[in-house]
């Protein structure tokens, strides 16, 4: 193999173009049972959505479906119920990422950060996460954001604390990217409309560009994934295999070069099509009904 070829091998990933079907679930399995560095929690079972309130029977259930293969866990709300999965994955042995969602609801908002406080003093939160792309959707002023980060770096200087956007956010921000301990950055290549066969490329300019922006601080991936149905974004096409290479090669790329990176998503969630389309609901590296997928 010339040297040229390796390093356009290791530019965009696993050569899977010749494999068929059945040898990309072999591979996928192999990966997967290697295990991960980290999984977004998906929580909310078939017919519920946020908002509706969770039982300990159902987190406790999903996390020990997704625990022999992955060592941390990111949960996006302190409220609901979801407050109780911090607790529940330290009690399996795995570490956590924990976020507060805000919002344009200012009791809400109170509520998920005291809540994170809470938790976090408890013990069970290894990052915090003061929010998720609230700068993306315009719910939040800047300033308003970084009261949060701020009230929350107070309240528990022994927890790294971070925010969650796109990684281009922390380019524009510099506010925001100053105030935070970690870069939390959200690298989607299928939302950009990336083609698969340059979709690691691309991730790993994403990454970079938060790296620059972070002067120093640590960036972690805090999603990225890749859809198996649903309609095509511009060059980006959702399928069966193609949600496996990504996978593939996300996960590899985590290991060689030592990136954390929170996988975009555990379990498939139907209540998604309201905000993201048909793709919405086939995020997940198992279904619905919590069987995996590939």
């Amino acid at each position: 193999m010339s040297v040229r070829y390796e390093k356009m091998m290791s530019l965009t990933g696993v050569e899977t173009s010749n494999k068929s079907k059945e040898e990309l679930e072999l591979l996928f399995k192999k990966v997967l049972y290697k295990g991960m560095h980290g999984l977004c929690f998906s929580p909310y079972e078939e017919g519920q959505q946020p908002g509706d309130i969770l039982t300990e029977t159902q987190i406790r259930r999903r996390l020990e479906i997704i625990k022999p293969y992955t060592k941390w866990i990111r949960s996006f709300s302190c409220t609901d119920g979801n407050e109780m999965i911090p607790r529940i994955a330290h009690e399996l042995g795995m570490k956590t990422m924990v976020g507060a969602w805000l919002g344009d609801d200012e009791e809400i908002n109170k509520k998920e950060i005291e809540n994170l406080i809470k938790v976090a003093k408890d013990g069970y939160v290894d990052l915090a996460a003061v929010g998720n792309e609230v700068l993306y959707r315009g719910d939040l002023e800047e300033d308003e954001l970084l009261s949060f980060i701020h009230q929350v770096k107070n309240a528990i200087p022994e927890v790294p604390v971070g925010y969650v956007d796109a990684y281009y956010e922390f380019e524009q921000k510099p506010r925001v990217t100053e105030a935070c301990d970690v870069i939390f950055a959200n690298c989607y290549p299928y939302w950009e409309g990336c083609s698969m066969e340059y979709s690691l490329i691309y991730m790993k300019e994403m990454y970079a560009r938060a790296v620059k922006a972070a002067n120093g601080k640590k960036v972690i991936v805090s999603e990225t994934g890749w859809t198996n149905k649903g309609q095509i974004f511009h060059g980006a096409v959702p399928s069966y295999e193609n949600a496996m290479k990504y996978f593939i090669n996300a996960q590899k790329w985590s290991a060689e070069e030592d990136i954390d990176l929170f996988y975009f998503s555990s379990f498939d969630e139907s209540w998604k099509t309201g905000a993201e389309g048909d793709v919405g609901a086939f995020w997940g590296l198992w279904d619905k009904d919590e069987k995996l997928k590939f």
